[in-house]
């Protein structure tokens, strides 16, 4: 909660007027508690995992209806209707209201522990990238190694299997998991945060952006134009798509995020003999095409 009454209150303590962005926070958030605040997670969070995912959903119907689409998909031979995509988030928001809601709800102490803000001043936009940033390689180490703990017999058979029932990825399986799997991969994400604390806006953005590229890496599609092409050894969906499609056996491609874990450790072999294999492929076919064009031309 804001310690000031007014926000003249506010300019005076700072020693100089408010932003516009600083003035609309105090006039939302002056009278509300942090733990409100903090709850706001439930609401960003649902929205995240109902509305991201819908434009997929579009896609892959109308790509299923006409074949728009079908360069782009991963695994092209896989379909999905309507009823197929609406059970899978019907599932997750069964895991919502039940285990992510509810640890929301309880989680608040840990806020507090860490010291998240959420008064003012604002962080400015070069502290909220810079904590991002540092929030993403944290997720993205750690979450690596709970990942191929996952990938063990124990972990697979007990646990992870229910998240590789999808062998070809869609938006919405991004979360479909055990519920065991999506509180032990909650400690990844939280790790961030409890090691470069910032303000609460910083937070929500946080888990937000972390939702959207799980749902982007699980989207079934390439997209050229995606803007996460363009980010440094951002693995994307086809880098995952894999690790889904060798499925329990899968040994390969555990990133997260970023692919430099894989790549230190080894665990992208497979992944890169098949790229090497399929680039193979094409070029032989590319050769024969154009000896056959010659042949014709004689």
């Amino acid at each position: 909660m804001i310690p000031y009454a007014t926000v003249e209150e506010a300019s005076v303590a700072l020693g100089r007027n408010l932003t516009w962005l600083e003035t609309a926070w105090f006039d939302y958030s002056a009278t509300k508690s942090d733990y409100y605040l903090y709850c706001h997670n439930i609401l960003f969070l649902f929205l995240v995992f109902s509305l991201a995912p819908l434009p997929l959903v579009f896609v892959e119907l109308a790509r299923s209806a006409s074949g728009w689409f079908d360069w782009y998909k991963i695994q092209p031979k896989v379909k999905y209707s309507f009823s197929d995509m609406f059970g899978c988030y019907k599932v997750v928001m069964k895991m919502f209201i039940l285990v992510v809601g509810p640890l929301q709800l309880v989680s608040y102490p840990s806020i507090q522990m860490i010291g998240i803000r959420s008064g003012i001043p604002l962080p400015t936009i070069t502290e909220i990238v810079a904590q991002l940033l540092v929030y993403l390689l944290i997720e993205d180490y750690t979450n690596y190694w709970v990942h191929r703990f996952f990938h063990s017999k124990w972990g697979y058979e007990k646990i992870h299997r229910v998240h590789h029932e999808y062998t070809a990825p869609i938006g919405y399986a991004a979360p479909y998991a055990h519920w065991a799997e999506v509180l032990v991969l909650g400690i990844p994400t939280f790790m961030g945060p409890a090691i470069a604390p910032g303000h609460m806006i910083t937070f929500w953005l946080w888990i937000a952006l972390r939702q959207v590229e799980a749902i982007e890496t699980h989207s079934g599609y390439e997209f050229p134009w995606s803007p996460a092409k363009y980010i440094p050894f951002y693995g994307g969906a086809e880098y995952h798509d894999y690790h889904h499609y060798v499925g329990g056996q899968s040994q390969s491609n555990f990133a997260s995020v970023f692919t430099y874990c894989d790549y230190i450790y080894g665990t992208d072999k497979g992944y890169r003999f098949q790229k090497k294999l399929l680039e193979q492929i094409k070029e032989s076919n590319k050769k024969g095409n154009k000896h056959n064009g010659e042949i014709k031309s004689d």
